[in-house]
């Protein structure tokens, strides 16, 4: 389910490199903005992405609700959202926005999520390499502290939540 709006401004002559810092600046902003809009809405703001793909660069909002998202939550997000991001934040290349369902393959960016998926299989990156590996598959055991641990081949694997650079659940993806 989703809704997509593209968003050009008018100053834009070449593809701009966007770099991590100002990635993220943008990212926190968006979250900034969007999780009060949710709530309002009775959703959750699971995760937002802002990347480049083939088809250009894209804003994605994941949203979800108990019982599932409908594709009329996702336009009265995305509606109100466009407007705000108009508004509120300066980006200097075009994108698309994006409002969808996480789907079967949740995005986990919260610690709470790392806990209320606990028993579900998993896959994690990392930014730094511990043992000279960066990606992990296996059942979550759950969040202490800053530590999200794993269980994959009968390991017990402890990963900084820090570190994360991207989680996931899989559902269809036997270990």
């Amino acid at each position: 389910m989703r809704r997509e709006k593209k968003h050009s401004y008018k100053n834009q002559k070449k593809k701009k490199t966007v770099s991590p810092e100002s990635k993220e600046k943008i990212i926190a902003r968006v979250k900034e903005l969007t999780e009060p809009l949710c709530e309002s809405e009775g959703m959750e703001l699971v995760h937002v992405e802002y990347q480049r793909e083939s088809a250009g660069r894209i804003l994605r909002i994941y949203i979800d609700r108990p019982g599932g998202i409908r594709i009329d939550d996702c336009k009265v997000i995305s509606r109100q959202l466009s407007d705000l991001l108009d508004v509120c934040i300066e980006i200097d290349e075009a994108f698309s926005l994006e409002v969808t369902s996480p789907g079967l393959d949740r995005p986990l960016s919260k610690k709470e999520d790392f806990e209320r998926f606990k028993g579900n299989i998993a896959k994690i990156r990392i930014k730094t390499p511990v043992n000279g590996q960066k990606n992990f598959k296996g059942v979550l055991i759950g969040i202490s502290d800053e530590i999200v641990i794993l269980k994959s081949n009968d390991k017990i694997i402890s990963i900084n939540f820090q570190d994360i650079n991207n989680a996931r659940l899989v559902m269809d993806n036997p270990l």
